[in-house]
């Protein structure tokens, strides 16, 4: 696959809720990798469908996903163990390591996160943060 931007669910959650105190920022940054296709492991997917699934939305959070272009990036084989490496490593919780193990297999370009944690790891494994 070519250089792709990987959203966390907390930027994706941000972009589709309005409401959301990063909403603005979400939007600015997922518009400025547009040029870059935009993926999300599959688990972070589910991560950012938990609520709209609640609310009885889940079409419609589907659709706005669709329309941003979100690729839904499974994972590898070997993707337990890997996650299971990352997670004792960095002691990051199991959807932030999946964000990890989908940029590292993917050769993403650059993740898009507001978790400083998440953030200043992907920093020490080689992978910009937008």
């Amino acid at each position: 696959m070519a250089a792709l931007i990987v959203a966390d669910a907390n930027a994706l959650i941000a972009h589709l809720d309005r409401a959301d105190v990063h909403h603005e920022r979400a939007v600015a940054l997922l518009l400025d990798g547009a040029d870059l296709p935009l993926g999300a492991s599959l688990l972070t997917v589910a991560e950012v469908l938990v609520g709209p699934a609640r609310a009885g939305r889940l079409a419609d959070a589907r659709a706005a996903l669709e329309t941003l272009g979100l690729c839904g990036l499974p994972f590898g084989a070997d993707a337990a163990d890997r996650l299971a490496r990352l997670r004792a490593e960095t002691q990051l919780r199991l959807p932030d390591c999946g964000v990890l193990l989908a940029a590292q297999e993917n050769g993403a370009q650059a993740i898009v996160t507001f978790d400083a944690r998440l953030a200043a790891t992907a920093g020490r494994l080689g992978i910009s943060v937008r």
